[in-house]
């Protein structure tokens, strides 16, 4: 067991003699355990089993893995297997398919990502006033992308720049990502936070203690309707309830022209087991927030706002 210092950032990936280093995110916040992968099949197992997780930062994995691919193709085809819903794993398996040297490639990307998430969260923090209260929703920090952050990277620039008071992090049932990572990540960073029950944000709004809610996204459809971790679309809801701008920040990479709107997007359903030890569950992953629930959709690229489908057209084309 190791303890990480406050203020030190957070890796989950990393390629090492001719391996890839994964921080076990099922571990966290309790020990700081590294599984040690040799094989595709071994990274294919520790993205379903969400021993590293995050959009962008299962995407880099499975570029990584292609590494260790004997057969690249059959080992494409295992790893886009392993999370169904997050499009960032088959963009980034499509960057690295054919490549001469898939690390120098997953590397490239990796390195694009930490510069993707620092602007994105550079331009998320401009929509944020002094002293504002933000509720998130899972864990969208470095350890999901790899880099500086995607929803909590835009917490992190509001609160280097002394706009942000204090976080608001929802527990994210079942595997409470935000109670055990979220948290964890935010304490290293120093922030003020609290974690509450999925189910008490609707009161906290009510009681005007929420500014802005700010979640990533696994997949996000032509049309602005967004995928992210079971329990966003009600918060969404909530947020516009109250009148409180409900914010998506996630890379350019996460958006899929080639997906019209949520009805097309596949949901990961998950093990019974992960919700209740015996009898019967529905364990789906993700939900779909409609675009008319979305008040802006921050990328690295821009802030983007409705009509979404033109925004994401032109994001795309640029």
């Amino acid at each position: 067991m190791s303890v990480r210092a406050e203020g030190t950032a957070v890796e989950p990936l990393r390629f090492e003699d001719g391996a890839l280093l994964v921080l076990d995110q099922l571990a966290l916040p309790a020990e700081e355990r590294w599984i040690r992968c040799e094989t595709v099949e071994q990274v294919a197992d520790c993205i379903r089993t969400l021993a590293v997780r995050g959009a962008p930062a299962i995407g880099l994995a499975a570029a990584y893995a292609l590494a260790l691919a004997e057969d690249r193709a059959s080992a494409a085809e295992l790893l886009r297997s392993t999370r169904p819903t997050a499009v960032n794993l088959a963009w980034a398996l499509e960057q690295c398919r054919d490549a001469l040297d898939p690390v120098q490639v997953a590397r490239r990307l990796h390195s694009e990502q930490r510069d993707a998430d620092r602007r994105l969260s550079a331009l998320g923090a401009d929509l944020f006033g002094d002293g504002t209260r933000a509720l998130t929703h899972c864990n969208t920090g470095a350890l999901a992308t790899g880099g500086y952050g995607t929803a909590c990277g835009v917490l992190r620039a509001a609160w280097e720049r002394g706009r942000l008071a204090e976080v608001w992090v929802g527990e994210t049932r079942p595997l409470l990502q935000g109670a055990r990572l979220t948290a964890w990540e935010l304490r290293q960073a120093g922030i003020p936070h609290r974690v509450v029950a999925d189910s008490a944000a609707g009161s906290l709004m009510a009681q005007g203690r929420v500014d802005r809610v700010v979640v990533g996204a696994d997949r996000i459809a032509a049309n602005g309707d967004v995928a992210n971790k079971v329990g966003t679309y009600p918060l969404a809801v909530l947020a516009d309830r109250h009148g409180v701008p409900f914010y998506v920040a996630a890379p350019v990479s996460t958006i899929d022209a080639a997906t019209p709107d949520g009805s097309a997007i596949p949901i990961e359903e998950r093990d019974p087991g992960e919700i209740v030890a015996e009898g019967e569950a529905f364990n789906p992953a993700f939900d779909v927030t409609p675009a008319e629930l979305v008040t802006a959709i921050v990328t690295e690229a821009g802030v983007l706002e409705p009509p979404y489908p033109d925004s994401i057209a032109r994001v795309l084309a640029a």
